[in-house]
């Protein structure tokens, strides 16, 4: 005799799938995913901020309460999941059976959430005694978690935290800091248990960091870098090039721009020029390389000649030069020989149609560079004793003041695939080359702040395996420019310590840095190929993030070519 709750198929389990959904896919039948697709458009159309890939599965018997949701191609939900606030996952993720991801919370691939687990990504404010806690603000930050990580059950993950790459967290784990990407952590308060990834595991610098010492890591990374310094430069120097040029990295053609990363790197660490020629010759090559027509300096061929720049404002190829060479002339104490003339003759109506023809919307760091050279190349002349026409360069300060965003306090639109990025970027260049390189008041500190944080909470960006030195500069100036506003202090400080500490762990010895900062995943990129550029550029970043978090004084030096923190006094002088 059949019993009452069985068939002669078996027992009935009318929620097989939502209790076990990594079955749905193999095993469901025609009508069954016919039925989800159903459920799907459901819940879709109830609030149109919601989508799904392919193959996703999302039990009716969990509670979506998202006001966006995206999940990516083969990620679930089960039964008794809650979710809410904003969840966006890559590829085959899961929240299993009464999952709580509430929140702003981005997953990245491969992320598998265990029974019971919760990923709260807001927090309630208790500040003041006397008001009630559900009655004061609540306040969000985000959880972010990186690819291919397992997070067990009976977790708990707060808000702020990011998680690594690779990363396992044990069950039962309370999560209350950063998870180093490769490490297995559990606990309460969660700690590094041991290394998934052997190879991410910390090794000197960062270790003191891990251990808290973050002014003795510092210090021990200036002790090397400066015991390095001559060994990083020779190693791009080429003796026959026309008398001795640098290259980027070695075997690469030489660049101008090379020739002014060595003059910065052995400025910083060395106190000196570089060893490789007399000062003397240094300051007057690069003196003879500006173009008397135009201003400009234009870019080095494969062979060491020198193409001249073209009219305007400006050659693309010869932009930054008058950033790169005028700061390594101003390093090796003397100046351009004559101002940038197409900046001496542009008129107030030149800049501002120059700023209008910006691609502010899609690429705002590209119009942010224009402004930079702008910006620097009156400085210059100024120095020369060429103010320009007149209302020229207060045309470039009313108009970015005119245009500031009052929500982001920068210029330009977010972008519809790398969110904030390039107008954090933009805003870098911008303002470098005008408020904080004449010592001018921003129009939004604070909001800036708020950007810089909601931007950093993208691991697009601010993951160690995929930092480069131009989107972690782009974080740390900004921060650093605002810094006197006490804005979020506490964010800002715990941010730079962990961007401070990956910087550390970027360097190759005898060698520097990269510009993308070395990772497995990413062996064998160019971009991690130690060179001037990226030395240059991550040495001015760990100073920066060091004094956010008040251990510069270790690094024993401070930048003075074009990221010195201090304004550049425009003060005329002899070239």
């Amino acid at each position: 005799m059949t019993h009452p709750l069985t068939t002669d198929d078996g027992p009935i389990d009318r929620h097989r799938f939502d209790y076990s959904p990594w079955l749905f896919r193999a095993e469901a039948s025609q009508e069954e995913k016919d039925r989800q697709l159903e459920w799907q458009r459901v819940l879709t159309e109830r609030l149109p901020g919601r989508t799904f890939a392919d193959h996703c599965f999302v039990s009716e018997l969990a509670s979506v309460q998202n006001e966006k949701l995206t999940l990516g191609r083969g990620s679930y939900v089960a039964a008794g999941a809650y979710l809410s606030g904003t969840l966006v996952t890559g590829r085959d993720c899961t929240m299993n059976p009464y999952t709580v991801v509430r929140g702003d919370i981005r997953l990245g691939d491969a992320v598998r959430i265990g029974a019971h687990t919760s990923l709260l990504g807001f927090n309630h404010s208790f500040a003041d005694p006397d008001t009630e806690v559900h009655r004061q603000p609540i306040t969000s930050r985000g959880i972010r978690v990186g690819n291919d990580v397992w997070i067990g059950s009976h977790v708990v993950v707060l808000d702020g935290v990011h998680v690594g790459d690779r990363a396992v967290v044990a069950a039962g784990a309370v999560v209350t800091k950063d998870v180093p990407a490769g490490a297995v952590v559990g606990g309460n308060p969660a700690r590094v248990l041991r290394w998934r990834v052997p190879e991410l595991a910390p090794t000197g610098a960062e270790s003191a960091t891990a251990e808290g010492d973050l002014a003795g890591a510092v210090a021990a990374f200036a002790d090397t870098a400066r015991a390095q310094a001559e060994e990083i430069l020779a190693r791009c120097f080429t003796p026959e090039a026309r008398g001795g040029l640098f290259s980027d990295t070695p075997g690469a053609a030489p660049t101008v721009r090379a020739q002014c990363d060595a003059v910065e790197i052995a400025d910083l660490l060395l106190g000196t020029a570089p060893p490789q020629l007399p000062a003397e010759r240094q300051a007057e090559r690069l003196r003879s390389w500006q173009d008397p027509a135009t201003g400009m300096v234009g870019p080095l061929l494969p062979d060491g000649r020198q193409r001249p720049p073209g009219p305007g404002l400006f050659d693309e190829d010869a932009a930054y030069h008058v950033l790169s060479v005028g700061y390594a002339l101003d390093l090796l104490g003397t100046g351009f020989p004559a101002p940038i003339h197409v900046v001496a003759r542009a008129e107030a109506r030149d800049v501002i149609a120059g700023l209008e023809r910006q691609p502010w919307t899609d690429d705002a760091w590209h119009a942010g560079h224009w402004v930079d050279i702008l910006g620097t190349a009156f400085l210059f002349n100024r120095r020369h004793g060429d103010p320009g026409r007149p209302g020229a360069i207060d045309a470039l300060f009313g108009w970015l003041l005119a245009h500031a965003d009052p929500r982001t306090g920068m210029w330009g639109s977010p972008g519809p695939t790398d969110g904030l990025l390039r107008i954090v970027n933009g805003f870098y260049r911008a303002s470098r080359g005008t408020f904080a390189q004449f010592g001018l008041p921003l129009p939004y500190p604070e909001r800036v702040i708020d950007t810089v944080l909601a931007h950093a909470d993208d691991p697009r960006s601010t993951r160690p395996e995929r930092q480069n030195a131009c989107n972690i500069l782009d974080i740390a100036h900004p921060l650093w420019l605002t810094r006197h506003t006490g804005h979020r202090a506490d964010e800002v400080t715990t941010l730079a310590r962990r961007l401070l500490t990956d910087a550390l762990g970027h360097w190759t010895p005898g060698q520097g840095f990269g510009f993308q900062a070395p990772h497995p995943t990413t062996a064998g990129a160019p971009a991690t190929t130690p060179g001037l550029q990226g030395t240059e550029m991550w040495l001015a970043i760990v100073w920066l993030l060091a004094d956010l978090t008040g251990v510069a004084d270790a690094l024993g030096h401070r930048p003075r070519g074009v990221h010195r923190p201090e304004p550049a006094a425009p003060a005329p002088r002899d070239g």
